[in-house]
């Protein structure tokens, strides 16, 4: 019986496994062009509130930790593989919650694609680049802080968590 549950478990983990799976190869697809037609600090411009930029990201969201001499790479790939566990964990046990299981889904996929990076390069890349004048009292310039796909992923399944939690609570 206990072999039937597990199997069971892996069965439903595994499309949730792939939706991170892909969004892990788009990622990298993105960044490995940006690295490939784009020079450190390069920019160009898309529209009047966007560009595409290369910028080296060696801290977390907002560049935090980005000055602290290195030693922040290794604790934010720990930190990546701590979380890669525990979802992969909730996922197990809650497979079948989709919303739940898609907002778990991306913030992996987003998680992994950028500790692909700090084991590869040392830094994550980033190339969205997006600015507006009123932005110009929070940010230099304006230009919010250059992202890129996985950390759009990240910011929608955390979304997806809140709006699940709400959902929740709200039939409680």
């Amino acid at each position: 019986m206990a072999s039937k549950k597990t199997a069971s478990a892996s069965q439903g983990l595994l499309p949730w496994l792939g939706i991170a799976f892909i969004l892990i190869l788009v990622d990298q697809f993105t960044k490995t062009l940006i690295v490939g037609y784009f020079q450190l600090g390069d920019s160009r411009e898309v529209w009047s509130f966007f560009n595409v930029v290369r910028v080296h990201n060696t801290g977390a969201a907002f560049s935090f930790l980005a000055q602290a001499g290195g030693w922040q790479r290794w604790f934010f790939v720990g930190l990546g593989l701590v979380a890669t566990g525990f979802i992969v964990y909730m996922l197990r046990q809650h497979g079948g919650q989709k919303l739940f299981a898609w907002a778990l889904s991306l913030i992996l996929g987003g998680a992994l694609g950028n500790v692909i990076d700090r084991l590869v390069h040392g830094y994550v890349v980033d190339f969205l680049d997006f600015h507006w004048d009123v932005l110009a009292p929070m940010f230099h310039g304006g230009h919010f802080p250059a992202f890129n796909v996985a950390d759009c992923a990240i910011s929608v399944g955390a979304a997806l968590l809140i709006l699940d939690e709400l959902r929740r609570v709200r039939r409680g």
